[in-house]
């Protein structure tokens, strides 16, 4: 998770818990069992969830009823989402089974009409909101990371159960997460060629922000 410090800031204490992690976490994919307990993103994790040390589909030492994925809306933090979905999926999908895994869905913009503020989630959603706004009358805050959110900011969008945007993850979206970074990073050359040349030319980046 991003902006660790002002997301612990934000939350409420009483039934919500923050584990920040420093960049990107290991990648499973090329990684053996040994190198996943020692690796201390990894192995904080699976101590933090209550997961034990085997994984696997017993997840009965689950500590929290929604495990929320939440990263910068960029390149970066679509990598780092992929990399969780990956070694979740792998080490226990039974949590995509019983629907416990979550994205958080942070605003992308902070429109500001009068004393009026609005948080836009996509670029639809802002040109929605400037339909019949005279121009000079409003303020545009493009959030580049989470980071650059204030923590009442933070609470208000993002985590507040009453306002927040949550998008519940299936086995299938962890499934095709999964499939495609092992196609991308994965050590068999010509899966990945295949890919890129199938793609070449039409692919939509928005379909690698699993």
């Amino acid at each position: 998770m991003g902006a660790g410090g002002s997301a612990k800031q934000a939350r409420d204490r009483r039934f919500q818990a923050i584990l920040p992690l420093r960049g990107k976490i290991l990648n499973v994919e090329r990684a053996d069992d040994a190198a996943l307990y020692k690796n201390n993103e990894i192995s904080s994790l699976i101590v933090a969830l209550g997961l034990g040390v085997q994984g696997g589909q017993d997840i009965s030492g689950l500590r929290y009823g929604r495990v929320i994925l939440l990263t910068d809306a960029d390149v970066d933090g679509a990598h780092i989402r992929t990399l969780l979905l990956t070694f979740l999926f792998r080490f226990a999908r039974e949590l995509f089974v019983q629907g416990h895994v979550f994205v958080g869905m942070p605003p992308l913009y902070r429109l500001d009409v009068g004393k009026q503020s609005h948080y836009c989630y996509n670029d639809v959603e802002l040109q929605q909101r400037l339909q019949g706004v005279s121009p000079g009358s409003f303020h545009i805050q493009r959030f580049k990371g989470l980071g650059e959110m204030m923590p009442e900011q933070l609470w208000s969008t993002t985590l507040d159960p009453s306002t927040r945007v949550l998008r519940r993850l299936t086995l299938g979206d962890a499934a095709q997460a999964a499939q495609l970074f092992s196609v991308l990073m994965g050590s068999q050359v010509a899966p990945r060629r295949q890919l890129i040349q199938e793609h070449a030319g039409r692919l939509d980046l928005d379909d690698l922000d699993i």
